[in-house]
């Protein structure tokens, strides 16, 4: 019992950054006092972000507090000569903090810039015209994110479809929450079987477990995977239209222009990372200055394209026009960046951090020892896949690609598929789910998805075993 106590525990919090051979001036901590107690400090804050809809307290908060004290506690027991090892893993956790905090930071600005230009009021207002009912709302949403997301990643475009739906389906709580849950299920799918997808598809690629076209052999199981969980929501959206009525929405100035440089920003990020072999942050903050530069060009030009209006509108006597025109504003990068969902970017800060220093306490080696050592390396994954649920895929694969058990091209196809689509289970188990609760705050929750995770589940076990059957021949390689 004790040892399955520490498997699981050990599968919880073995995602630090030093996911390395510890040092030998490192100390253990897993059975210690301090260890027991950050521990507890970590689970009672997740409760606390589990409550979030019920207390009304924003999920950083707790998050925050633990990282803080769990790192005091760390730094507590490495005063005196070992002090220099607890600031390094504290400054390599920050670092990696750091890169995805300003990976989101630009990802959040293009997608706030293109809603001031009225891009999603304008999908929207188009969806609204075509006459769909809700149901058909549902289908299409989930299927252009499962099919944008191999191509955009899955947070970018888990970013752009809820923004779409919270237009289209404006008030409508339930429909909102339930769509959000699809496509978290559908991006984080379909980012299984695309190493552009993925954070985590991408860190098997660029390791060389698994080449780019055999990632391939994973659609139909992402497919399933979003499909069953889907077609069992569909049940229950009522066969209606939304009652929202229809509205002609003209494009601001510049709003396909920022659609293409957010495309070229994605498009640099990733050229960085897999050509240059540089971290993909340095393309997305490049891709920020691309918007800093438009915005400029937008300002300098805005004066003599409002002339020209003024003066077509002036000759058609069209007075509401003019009224428009007037309240006009120059285009602002910075008060786009003002408008990021910050409660969603300190949430992973405290979250990198927290695991990060239960981490650095040792818990790496508990799970080395405990789940590739004594299990099936099918099953190992297969559970690894409902742990990514709980802290975060990314950090999960970290730690597997760290650890580098011996496995087949099979396995390491099982393991990205099981920690993509794992991360479903949650809203807390992607990036993509913590983002849609700070954009669609109020509406997708905790709460909201959890009541899908058993039909999530289904889907999950389902694309596993038909991944197993597909692609038997790959175990054996």
């Amino acid at each position: 019992m004790k040892r399955l106590l520490f498997t699981v525990i050990s599968l919880l919090f073995s995602v630090s950054v030093l996911a390395a051979e510890p040092s030998a001036d490192r100390i253990d901590l897993t059975s210690s006092t301090v260890g027991y107690a950050a521990i507890v400090i970590f689970i009672l804050a997740y409760i606390l972000v589990m409550g979030e809809e019920k207390l009304h307290m924003r999920k950083s908060k707790p998050v925050l507090v633990a990282a803080g004290v769990i790192w005091i506690l760390i730094g507590f027991v490495y005063s005196g000569d070992n002090a220099v090892l607890a600031e390094e893993a504290f400054r390599e956790n920050l670092l990696k903090f750091a890169e995805l905090m300003l990976f989101l930071l630009v990802a959040m600005t293009y997608i706030n810039a293109l809603e001031e230009r009225r891009l999603f009021d304008a999908l929207s207002a188009w969806l609204m015209k075509k006459g769909f009912t809700y149901r058909k709302l549902f289908w299409i949403t989930g299927f252009l994110a499962f099919f944008i997301s191999p191509i955009a990643d899955n947070l970018t475009t888990a970013l752009l479809m809820s923004a779409v739906v919270m237009k289209v389906a404006e008030g409508n709580k339930k429909f909102v929450a339930l769509c959000c849950s699809s496509i978290v299920i559908a991006v984080n799918a379909a980012g299984a079987f695309s190493p552009f997808g993925d954070i985590t598809t991408l860190m098997v690629w660029q390791s060389g477990k698994v080449e780019f076209t055999e990632f391939l052999q994973l659609f139909l199981p992402a497919l399933v995977n979003y499909l069953i969980p889907a077609i069992i929501m569909s049940f229950f959206i009522e066969n209606k239209s939304p009652t929202t009525l229809h509205t002609e929405v003209e494009l601001k100035r510049g709003a396909l222009r920022i659609t293409f440089l957010f495309l070229l920003t994605v498009a640099t990020a990733v050229a960085c990372h897999i050509w240059l072999h540089l971290p993909p942050v340095l393309g997305m903050m490049m891709g920020l200055g691309y918007l800093q530069f438009f915005g400029y060009f937008l300002r300098m030009t805005l004066p003599g394209s409002l002339a020209r209006k003024r003066a077509m509108a002036e000759r058609e006597g069209d007075q509401k026009r003019l009224q428009q025109l007037g309240g006009v504003v120059p285009f602002d990068v910075f008060s786009r960046v003002s408008r990021a969902e910050w409660d969603t970017l300190l949430f992973f800060y405290g979250i990198v951090l927290c695991v990060g220093g239960l981490g650095f306490m040792g818990y790496l080696g508990l799970l080395s020892e405990s789940l590739y050592g004594g299990l099936d390396p099918t099953i190992a994954n297969t559970i690894l896949g409902v742990v990514s649920a709980l802290v975060d895929n990314i950090p999960v694969m970290f730690a597997v690609l760290s650890m580098d058990p011996e496995m087949s091209t099979g396995h390491w196809l099982l393991i990205t598929l099981a920690c993509c689509t794992g991360g479903s289970l949650l809203s807390i188990g992607s990036a993509s789910g913590v983002a849609l609760m700070g954009q669609a705050r109020g509406y997708y929750t905790f709460m909201s998805h959890l009541k899908w995770t058993p039909v999530i589940a289904i889907g999950y076990a389902a694309s596993i075993l038909l991944h197993l059957w597909l692609n038997q021949a790959t175990f054996l390689s």
